[in-house]
């Protein structure tokens, strides 16, 4: 065990401190560092500014996620600040002591301490490489239970919050000029057999002075406590990371490839707005739509062609090197820094022989055969896990290590066996109960009743209340309740009338989520008085935390629906209605209608359009156990 002050600093001259690392919002940043990190509050597992490690000053919080906490500290020793980040998977360790860190349980401590090797090699490796657009690692060292690694303070925003400043797609210029530094970037780090595995627009920050694209976040600690635990859904970013990152099999091998794949899924969300299909899902409907014709006329043919190519489903279909991608974008990348190009270890952010650069070519069909059970692992829907899997302790939130509520965009030159209940519908406050009963007041003086408050779960309860009775819909469920890693989601459903079949879940944290139509099966057509059983063979779903009552709501339209203007994300393979969302669609209910229903959506050929549903509520809880 080394502490901070007997470790030398890493050889060669420390950048100066205009080359800072790690997110601050530009907003909330000043002339003095600390008024930008102080204001966020952290957990009770954050360290109080003034904590001294070794001759760093904790000064305040940059962010916080599941697997380690960056906060804004003082070097006392050369007189600058710097973002210090600290190992802390919170749903295996939590703070015992001041500064203390202490593992929960014995049955997580080979987690823990897998992860904290790996947190430590991946700054040993980072600490190898002087790029500027690679994130910098100052020092490093392990006290207190557990380990720490001081990077540059940067100023800046993260590209996703620049895209959405700007407003609009950028220009092809404006891409080139974002792409040149990352490739030349991955070139480094490919060249020394390193792959990031975790590029996403949230993990690219642009400096707030020149606007330079950095690298941030490999996340090698949270791979391994995920794959440990196979807790895919918090390694990777759906609709970002390739094929080959679901599944470890020989056929789809990691490498340079895979890291073309993400940051082509980078480029097309900044055209499109959207991220392309998740790659588990184009395994077996490859419903992907080239640039080369959704943006046709607003990029050069050439560009475009080359980041259709760089999203092939297959690693064998991509280019295979940086270099090779930015020729086919028609980019010269920038030369690179000199570097120690030495052969780092092997560790989880990914450090492979030459043996294993080669990806080997295979149809379609036989990798789907033969991954197919891992790949659906990787896919939740909140409670209920894809396929079976091995139980699951360190599920958490995945790491983010930027500052909560960034906004300001960094100045590049911006362009311009139960049955489920029916529901009645409600009877309108001020109606006469007794029919026989007479009134004075003229029927336009009724009042319209009064919406409830907005919880996600009652509004489920409220479309079915909106629902046309004449069509009667009907669910089944074997049993009311689940056994975590036991149990698997199935029910069936009748409806009185043929037409299409949509399910919402709300989870017991409130995820709001489309489990059916789904990235894995858009067949949702019912016949009258067929029964229909779900989840089908093709995507079955086991049980999983949290505990707690799902709720859930099977509608059957006459027409098939449309939920756009909900703001659902499709970054899955099911749908999901963030928080935020939720509220801005609950503020548009009415006393008679709801927009959580949707739209009817029919062809000029079937006007009129019919818009009325029915629709049935039921749920399932949740249990640790069946005692």
């Amino acid at each position: 065990m080394t502490e901070p002050g007997n470790v030398p600093d890493i050889p060669g001259q420390p950048p100066p401190e205009s080359d800072r690392t790690v997110i601050v919002n530009v907003a909330r940043a000043s002339a003095n560092p600390s008024s930008a990190a102080t204001a966020a509050a952290g957990g009770h597992n954050t360290l109080p500014p003034g904590t001294r490690l070794g001759e760093f000053e904790i000064v305040g919080l940059i962010g916080e996620g599941g697997f380690g906490i960056v906060y804004l500290a003082y070097d006392t020793s050369l007189g600058r600040h710097v973002a210090l980040k600290e190992y802390m998977p919170s749903a295996l360790a939590s703070r015992v002591s001041a500064t203390e860190v202490q593992v929960k349980s014995e049955r997580h401590e080979g987690t823990f301490r897998a992860g904290l090797k790996s947190f430590i090699n991946e700054a040993r490796i980072l600490a190898q490489f002087d790029h500027h657009s690679l994130v910098k690692v100052y020092r490093f060292w392990e006290a207190n239970g557990t380990a720490y690694m001081v990077m540059p303070y940067y100023k800046g925003a993260t590209l996703k919050e620049a895209l959405k400043a700007i407003g609009k797609p950028p220009d092809e210029r404006w891409l080139a000029t974002l792409l040149a530094p990352l490739l030349d970037a991955l070139t480094v780090l490919h060249t020394s057999n390193c792959y990031h595995r975790d590029i996403a627009p949230d993990n690219i920050i642009l400096l707030e002075d020149s606007g330079r694209p950095v690298l941030l976040d490999f996340g090698a600690a949270r791979r391994v406590i995920g794959d440990m635990t196979q807790a895919l859904t918090v390694i990777l970013k759906p609709g970002y990371a390739p094929i080959e990152q679901y599944a470890e099999v020989p056929s789809l091998k990691q490498g340079a490839w895979s890291d073309q794949y993400a940051l082509a899924a980078v480029v097309y969300f900044a055209i499109v707005g959207r991220t392309p299909p998740p790659a588990v899902g184009r395994m077996v409907s490859d419903n992907y739509q080239p640039l080369e014709k959704l943006a046709a006329g607003r990029y050069s043919g050439r560009f475009l062609r080359a980041v259709d190519h760089a999203l092939a489903v297959m690693p064998a279909d991509r280019p295979q090197t940086a270099r090779q991608f930015a020729d086919e974008l028609g980019i010269t990348p920038e030369g690179s820094p000199p570097h120690t190009g030495r052969r780092p270890e092997q560790t989880g952010m990914s450090s492979r022989s030459g043996d294993d650069l080669r990806p080997a070519s295979s149809s379609r069909r036989v990798v789907w055969f033969g991954v197919a059970a891992v790949m659906l692992a990787a896919a939740g829907v909140g409670t209920w896990l894809l396929y079976e899997r091995a139980p699951n302790p360190a599920r958490g939130p995945a790491q983010s290590a930027v500052a909560p509520g960034a906004s300001k965009a960094a100045p590049l030159a911006m362009p311009e066996a139960a049955s489920a209940t029916r529901v009645e519908p409600p009877v309108a406050s001020g109606a006469a109960e007794n029919p026989s009963t007479s009134s004075n007041a003229s029927p336009q003086s009724a009042p319209l009743p009064s919406l409830p408050p907005f919880t996600a779960p009652a509004e489920l309860v409220r479309l079915a209340g909106l629902a046309d009775p004449a069509i009667q819909v009907k669910v089944d469920l074997p049993v009311p309740r689940a056994v975590v890693n036991r149990d698997k989601l199935r029910f069936s459903l009748t409806s009185s009338h043929a037409g299409y079949v949509y399910v919402f879940v709300v989870d017991p944290a409130d995820q709001y989520l489309q489990l059916f139509p789904n990235e894995l099966d858009r067949d949702n057509r019912i016949a009258a008085g067929k029964r229909l059983v779900l989840p089908r063979p093709t995507w079955p779903m086991l049980a999983g935390e949290p505990l707690g009552e799902n709720h859930f709501v099977a509608i059957v339209s006459l027409a098939p629906r449309d939920f756009s203007e909900l703001g659902l994300t499709h970054e899955s393979v099911f749908a999901s209605l963030p928080r935020s969302a939720q509220q801005a669609a609950a503020a548009k209910r009415t006393p008679t209608s709801s927009p959580f229903a949707g739209t009817a959506q029919c062809s000029e050929a079937n006007s009129p359009c019919p818009q009325q549903y029915g629709a049935a509520t039921f749920k399932i809880d949740v249990v640790k156990s069946s005692k």
